[in-house]
């Protein structure tokens, strides 16, 4: 097969949640451990770092990684879903895996995965443990698919367990209030295995609490730290921190959000210090500083273009939106120009509830079964005060607000993964 078979076959014959939804979800751990046992369970060749929570957690593993590279490690890194290419999931030194690694791998496994019938995350995570095991990296930094406890990676012994936050997301899962889905997250917790809680609440502080200490994990909440001092939005983008141990730091990532993102990875990374897997802070300033740079990091508050300003960002649910809404209003702008769509398993009015009043819309879906229809967008939208018009794909919703706007007018893509990358697909 050749390479587009090969991503086509996977899309095809095995359930993908990016592309279905719920359909492809299968608890359990059953087939992750057939495969695991499969391959020589290649996750015991290197040392590991497993990242969970509702948001946050891909800006946080590209970074850990980030710092990692610089120290001087082999580093992979796991994430998921991709923008644009399958590759992007898995990396190693900010290097996607090889189109030729991914047609081996699936042309000579196919007569003992295909009667597993796995699912395309559990089948992923073998490829990417065996991929990082044959390439010897020195440390993995991996990213949960969902949930936690139930999560195909969470077969792995970490150093260190990072949960980001807690909100209310793929509740039909998780539970439908945050001590259930902190309880499911906190199944990441290992036992004598130091975690880090990035937000929390009274109420999921005291599960995570409770789990660490059946666990008998040392546990660290970075608000606890207060280690940033200030944060600013820096017009190039990016953002400019400073720090009680670290004085000023330069982020690479952009977004009001990675404020709370950078503090939890100035806690993970103290951890790291103390451990001796990182051994100089300068490698701590080095991974913010290059967090996308490093490792190829893309859709989070990315300036694409000036005159006009076209930003993007993967923010899809309440949480995300509850920071983006908030940046939104911060551009100063003649117009702001909102390409907008969402997915089924979204909470659309919440999100829409912090949107600004004063934008253009331009209503769309992604190419995706998951994705809400653009008319139904627009509904949503005008219950909730947005005005604008429905447009049946990415492309055409971008290229009408382009056509709009004037230099000094601001244009946001996003709403979904998924819209953002068919806009780096198709439009950028």
């Amino acid at each position: 097969m050749t390479y587009e078979e090969t991503i086509r076959y996977l899309y095809d014959s095995v359930p993908m949640f990016h592309k279905v939804g719920a359909v492809a979800y299968k608890e359990g751990l059953a087939n992750t451990h057939a495969l695991d046992r499969h391959f020589g369970h290649p996750h015991r060749q290197f040392r590991t770092i497993h990242v969970a929570g509702t948001n946050g957690k891909g800006s946080c593993s590209h970074t850990l990684a980030a710092m990692l590279q610089a120290e001087g490690y082999r580093v992979g890194l796991y994430t998921s879903p991709h923008l644009v290419s399958f590759r992007e999931r898995i990396k190693v030194n900010g290097v996607p895996v090889s189109e030729d690694y991914v047609v081996r791998f699936v042309e000579s496994e196919r007569p003992f995965f295909e009667p597993l019938h796995p699912s395309f995350f559990e089948l992923t995570t073998a490829l990417a443990f065996k991929y990082f095991a044959d390439r010897r990296v020195d440390i993995a930094v991996i990213e949960v698919g969902l949930g936690g406890r139930l999560d195909c990676t969470n077969i792995i012994s970490p150093v260190l367990s990072v949960i980001t936050n807690i909100s209310l997301d793929h509740t039909q899962f998780l539970g439908d209030t945050l001590a259930k889905i902190a309880s499911e997250k906190a199944g990441i917790i290992k036992p004598h295995t130091p975690v880090v809680i990035g937000e929390h609440t009274d109420e999921t502080r005291a599960v995570f609490t409770a789990k660490a200490h059946q666990e008998q994990a040392p546990i660290y909440f970075a608000e606890d730290e207060k280690e940033i001092v200030s944060a600013e939005p820096q017009a190039a983008g990016g953002m400019s921190y400073t720090t009680k141990r670290y004085g000023k730091i330069e982020g690479e990532l952009g977004g009001i959000y990675q404020t709370k993102n950078t503090a939890t990875v100035l806690c993970a990374a103290k951890r790291l210090l103390d451990a001796g897997i990182l051994t100089d802070s300068g490698r701590i300033t080095t991974g913010i500083a290059k967090a996308a740079s490093l490792t190829g990091l893309s859709g989070r508050w990315q300036k694409i273009q000036e005159s006009p300003t076209v930003v993007c960002d993967t923010g899809h649910n309440t949480g995300g939106w509850m920071y983006l809404g908030k940046q939104l209003e911060m551009q100063k702008c003649r117009q702001m120009r909102i390409v907008f769509g969402m997915v089924d398993d979204k909470d659309i009015d919440s999100v829409m509830s912090l949107m600004p009043l004063n934008a253009v819309y331009y209503f769309t879906k992604a190419s995706t079964h998951r994705a809400i229809n653009e008319r139904d967008v627009c509904r949503h939208g005008e219950a909730h005060g947005l005005k604008g018009t429905c447009h049946t794909d990415v492309k055409s919703a971008y290229t009408a607000a382009k056509a709009d706007a004037g230099a000094d007018d601001f244009i946001f893509v996003g709403g979904s993964s998924y819209v953002v990358a068919d806009f780096l697909t198709y439009c950028v």
